[in-house]
């Protein structure tokens, strides 16, 4: 388990990040959302120990960040938002470097090393040259690289940065996986509707501060408590209007062109069926009806304001 409790960074004159604290527990894939100089990528590097805290901590399974930042260090693997690749080494060679870093014994290094090329898809590329690869095959080697050791946790800072459609789908789809392998993922992204794809929590901050956290499907709810229909009609948009504005459980309905007219619903699916009857009932030709669906972005713009520290 992840516990970060009242984390709090100040420079000369800036608090970066204030007081932040949630939970996570093995299996969890957070998302964590917030624009340029939010305060993701510090927070990120306290987690990893390579930022001191003016307050606050952190503790996994066990091992405070402050007091135990070995024992946390063996039990993370952190991928930056830029991070280098050594020149004329292979692959393998690579791998087997940072494994030998974090003490895997000799003996198991080469299945450790085919077991993380497998999982990431490289198992291809294992003899080719580092510089050789492709943009979206060098995170994946990255990710590689923070797999040897088996670690608990990942940070994941930025990952998708760069990537062309497919490599993003493609991580995607890894990080899922390692969310269902049992380990907690920390991912920042600006790719708002691919994080809802794949993270069952998330964490919006801006100016350092946590404006929400907690299960993608509960925020969501919250920001939008009310259903919002799009009601499409061959004609009579405004009649349709004055109809609807007579129905129980309308907050509010209007016209938006194009013979479709948007309702604030208040009522559940039998109250949306009873409004479409009775728009049908008063002779109108509806076409179509359709719910719409807030996500991560409409929660992201409505929380925030774009300022940054």
């Amino acid at each position: 388990m992840l516990e970060v409790k009242n984390l709090r960074k100040e420079y000369a004159g800036l608090t970066a990040v204030k007081g932040i604290s949630f939970t996570l527990q093995p299996g969890d894939i957070f998302g964590f959302i917030g624009s340029n100089g939010a305060g993701k990528t510090t927070t990120i590097r306290m987690i990893a120990t390579l930022l001191e805290p003016t307050s606050g901590t952190a503790v996994l399974n066990g091992a405070d960040i402050r007091r135990n930042p070995m024992d946390v260090r063996r039990m993370i693997g952190y991928m930056p938002d830029f991070f280098g690749l050594y020149d004329d080494v292979k692959v393998w060679e690579y791998l087997d470097f940072f494994a030998a870093i974090y003490q895997v014994p000799s003996k198991q290094r080469a299945e450790v090393i085919d077991n993380v090329l497998e999982l990431t898809d490289l198992t291809v590329k294992k003899h080719a040259y580092v510089q050789s690869l492709s943009r979206g095959m060098q995170q994946r080697l990255c990710l590689a690289r923070c797999l040897v050791h088996d670690p608990l946790l990942l940070l994941l800072d930025e990952p998708a940065s760069g990537l062309d459609p497919r490599a993003r789908a493609e991580l995607k789809e890894l990080i899922a996986e390692l969310g269902r392998m049992g380990k907690i993922v920390i991912v920042s992204s600006h790719i708002l509707p691919e994080l809802a794809d794949f993270c069952n929590t998330v964490g919006i901050i801006e100016r350092g501060e946590m404006l929400a956290h907690g299960p993608v499907d509960r925020i969501v709810s919250e920001m939008q408590p009310n259903r919002v229909l799009e009601i499409r009609l061959l004609r009579d948009a405004g009649e349709a209007v004055r109809v609807a504005e007579g129905q129980p459980n309308v907050l509010s309905a209007q016209a938006t062109g194009d013979g479709t007219i948007r309702v604030d619903f208040g009522g559940d699916q039998e109250g949306q069926a009873d409004l479409l009857a009775a728009l049908v009932g008063r002779g109108l030709r509806v076409v179509a009806l359709r719910e719409e669906q807030a996500d991560l972005e409409d929660v992201f713009l409505k929380l925030t304001t774009g300022a940054v520290n």
